[in-house]
């Protein structure tokens, strides 16, 4: 549940921005459409993975594996929005998919990974985002959460902890990489590249949107020496210097590198890494906003994922992803920037 006092600020910036709305709607505008249409794009920093209940719900016929759930950002600013409309109701179509790349968004199709009651054969393809979204001129808003698995953040995580736990450097693997690997900064330059044009083919999918870009939040602390390498309920045995590397030279830059892209099209980027410093995997149960390889998640999320077991530490499989804290913050943030958009 979102504190008092954020409510309290939802609430007065929804009448402030609604009843502008309505000084500034032309006459007969207001009937032009009864609701505003917004899809949100995104992997599993916006699909949510492991807080609350999944959508479609377990069982249903319409599960895909993309690992949906309630109390991820998009589905908590839709219950603020239906609580205080910007003038009239907001629809949410959310296709955000865990472990999407910038291109599922608008290029490729997706097999999508989920551990959760996959099918006998596993989870069949998903189409592009934007089609399973159907952006179309009636679009209104697109929020669009991606990028990190394009690197890919998740693969970098895993080879930082191998080394380390050789007290080997991965910064060293990453700046002067063996033969046929990409170095990180040709990742990043490949990732500017990629995301300018998939936002290209949002708007050009949806013409009278306003394209809102969501940034990563604080994954890691501001310093190194506030891990445990021996806790696998933070980033494990990941080296401090390499904690340090992967915070500046890679989390920061990828959202360096979203914001110049959105900017470049005149969108609007949503900051939620200054507001979760302090929230990052290394900080104890409470104040944490992001779980650590290991850690706190819904029962129906497995506690062993390949070789990976955490039920050695009473656990479940989170591989540094945001909680239930972490997506309402990330919510508060989004939820503001849809408000001022449908002004604009």
């Amino acid at each position: 549940m979102r504190h008092p006092v954020s409510r309290l600020r939802t609430a007065v910036l929804a009448a402030g921005l609604s009843l502008a709305a309505s000084t500034l709607l032309p006459a007969g505008a207001a009937g032009a459409a009864d609701q505003y249409e917004w899809a949100a794009l995104g992997d599993s920093y916006t699909a949510g993975g492991f807080v609350g209940d999944p959508l479609p719900a377990l069982g249903a016929p319409d599960r895909d594996g993309c690992d949906r759930t309630t109390n991820a950002y998009p589905d908590v600013v839709e219950r603020e929005l239906d609580e205080f409309p910007p003038g009239k109701p907001v629809h949410l179509t959310n296709v955000s998919c865990g472990n999407a790349a910038i291109g599922h968004i608008a290029k490729e199709k997706q097999t999508p990974i989920s551990p959760v009651q996959p099918p006998e054969g596993g989870w069949p393809a998903v189409d592009t985002q934007v089609k399973r979204a159907n952006l179309n001129a009636d679009t209104d808003v697109v929020t669009i959460g991606v990028g990190g698995n394009s690197l890919p953040f998740g693969d970098m995580l895993a080879k930082c902890l191998t080394l380390g736990t050789a007290n080997k450097s991965c910064r060293d693997h990453y700046t002067n990489p063996p033969e046929g690997e990409e170095s990180i900064e040709n990742r990043l330059a490949r990732v500017q590249g990629e995301y300018l044009e998939m936002l290209g083919e949002v708007h050009a999918a949806a013409p009278n949107a306003k394209v809102i870009t969501v940034g990563y939040p604080a994954v890691l602390p501001e310093n190194a020496s506030a891990c445990n390498r021996l806790a696998l309920t933070e980033v494990g045995m990941i080296t401090h210097a390499d904690v340090d590397w992967l915070r500046d030279d890679v989390l920061k830059k990828l959202n360096t590198t979203i914001a110049q892209v959105t900017n470049f099209y005149g969108d609007r980027y949503v900051d939620v890494y200054s507001s979760s410093v302090g929230h990052d995997a290394c900080q104890p149960a409470g104040t944490k906003w992001v779980e650590g390889i290991c850690g706190d998640a819904e029962t129906y999320w497995p506690t062993k994922v390949g070789v990976l077991n955490c039920a050695i530490v009473n656990k479940r499989v989170t591989l540094v992803h945001p909680n239930a804290e972490g997506h309402a913050n990330t919510a508060q943030y989004v939820e503001q920037a849809i408000r001022i958009a449908l002004l604009d």
